[in-house]
């Protein structure tokens, strides 16, 4: 997550460590260069620069060092535990995306291969989520590349919208008051979306039971100001996937022309290869739009994302604009700009690398993983809230029974595995149900068996170290 900072101002110097220190007369070495370790170096006894920028040069070597040094400080990503980012690639994917780093993708002119390469992942991304494809180009799906969903949402909440407002436009109807219809439980980006966009947030409220969307709730919500519904591919809580077919069918029914725009973050690469039959894509005629990370279960680094329309119709022309100072006309439909073309290459690779059975053998493995999981939580005494058996995402969501007789909770046991080095988030549910405290464990590429065999040893401690502490802190209260 990004934080807003104040701008501080000051010196970058430090205050003498002691003047005893300050009388050993040193050499003074060269400018352009040093003869000892990086650690002889000057620069090693002096504070890094923090507010301006210096005003000389440091050796290459030196800069690497002090830098790595610092962010030695970061947990290890693959204890990580709390992200669905990818932390995994192989050598040669990795090879490629640095080769690449210097490529600016907008420029299609100049990188027309890289562009080519976009192209192709959109075609097989559509296909995998059934696009339909018709005989006049008019017919064809279409989608681009973004820098992870959350700009794929905004591009996917405007399409919604201006179509919306072009239609009431040609009816005379007033067209100043759009809303969006979803779960209270979707990420933050589509409230942003929301909120950048002047676009009314309709809630579906979670309960204490219920931590997807009702789709009865949520068609009941439309009216003629609705510009979509959103339904979630597997929610960030707790990994469910919510009934994008009972929501279409429910529109179907009523008769109403309210487009469905599926969020498939997390499921998009999940569902296709565990869950082949479940309906949720554009084999449903109301969803028009679908977005996808490739950066969360596409296996690829942050940040790419994709998405994709199910023909021209859903995507107003007058978003799209056509620019021609790169050296070519090229049409472009983006919140940004320039942008790396390394994580569009490294989408490809890994497709084209793994197939389709390269990765539903890697979905299932994580699938039945996240299951053994929760089986040896619920052993010790857990309430599960995830989804097994390929019905959710795979993670484990949990939460500490309601009567037991221990004094810690969710964050309590958080903090103590953290002590180990796991970053296993504790948080509450969505409005509404925010009472609910819970955990979450998001099973990735490389959480292989044996790293689950030692979180599960980990969290048999920090129960004991817990349990032990309330011991001591009730025979103290006794006395």
């Amino acid at each position: 997550m990004v934080h807003l900072a104040p701008v501080r101002r000051g010196s970058n110097a430090i205050e003498s460590l002691h003047r005893r220190v300050n009388s050993i007369k040193l050499e003074k070495e060269d400018d352009d260069g040093f003869y000892s370790s990086v650690y002889g170096t000057r620069y090693a006894a002096e504070a890094l620069p923090a507010n301006e920028m210096p005003e000389k040069e440091m050796p290459r070597e030196v800069a690497y060092r002090m830098i790595k040094d610092e962010l030695s400080l970061d947990g290890n990503p693959m204890l990580n535990l709390a992200s669905f980012v990818t932390t995994y690639m192989e050598d040669e994917a990795e090879k490629l995306m640095t080769e690449s780093f210097s490529k600016n993708f907008i420029d299609y002119e100049e990188y027309p291969q890289s562009a080519e390469i976009q192209n192709r992942c959109v075609s097989m991304i559509a296909n995998l989520f059934h696009a339909p494809q018709g005989e006049d180009a008019s017919e064809h799906s279409m989608g681009t590349s973004t820098i992870g969903s959350s700009e794929a949402i905004m591009l996917g909440t405007l399409a919604m919208k201006r179509r919306w407002q072009n239609k009431r436009k040609a009816e005379g109807k007033d067209y100043s008051r759009p809303n969006l219809v979803m779960n209270s439980a979707v990420q933050v980006c589509w409230e942003k979306a929301a909120r950048y966009f002047d676009v009314e947030e309709r809630y579906v409220y979670c309960t204490e039971s219920r931590y997807v969307i009702d789709p009865v709730a949520a068609v009941d919500l439309v009216d003629e100001n609705t510009i979509g519904i959103c339904a979630i591919l597997g929610t960030t809580y707790t990994g469910q996937y919510e009934d994008v077919k009972a929501i279409n069918d429910l529109l179907v029914e009523r008769g109403l022309d309210v487009p469905i725009h599926v969020d498939a973050a997390s499921g998009g690469f999940v569902v296709p290869f565990v869950n082949p039959k479940l309906e949720w894509d554009f084999r449903l005629e109301k969803v028009v739009s679908i977005n996808v990370s490739g950066h969360k279960y596409g296996l690829v680094y942050p940040g790419v994302g994709w998405v994709v329309w199910r023909s021209p119709e859903y995507l107003p022309k007058d978003l799209v604009f056509n620019i021609n100072y790169l050296g070519a006309e090229q049409a472009s439909f983006t919140l940004n700009f320039s942008k790396g073309a390394s994580q569009v290459i490294g989408q490809y690779y890994q497709m084209i690398r793994l197939g389709k059975r390269g990765y539903r053998a890697i979905m299932v493995n994580l699938t039945r993983i996240a299951d053994y999981l929760s089986q040896e939580l619920e052993k010790l005494g857990f309430i599960i809230m995830s989804e097994g058996r390929g019905h959710g995402l795979p993670l484990v969501a949990f939460r500490l029974s309601p009567d037991r007789d221990t004094l810690f909770d969710e964050f309590a046991l958080a903090h103590q595995l953290r002590e180990r080095g796991w970053v296993v988030p504790a948080y509450t549910m969505a409005p509404h149900s925010n009472s609910l405290k819970l955990m979450r464990v998001v099973v990735r590429e490389d959480f292989s068996m044996n790293r689950c065999d030692s979180l599960i040893t980990d969290i048999k401690l920090a129960l004991k170290t817990l349990g032990d502490m309330d011991k001591t802190l009730m025979e103290k209260y006794k006395r």
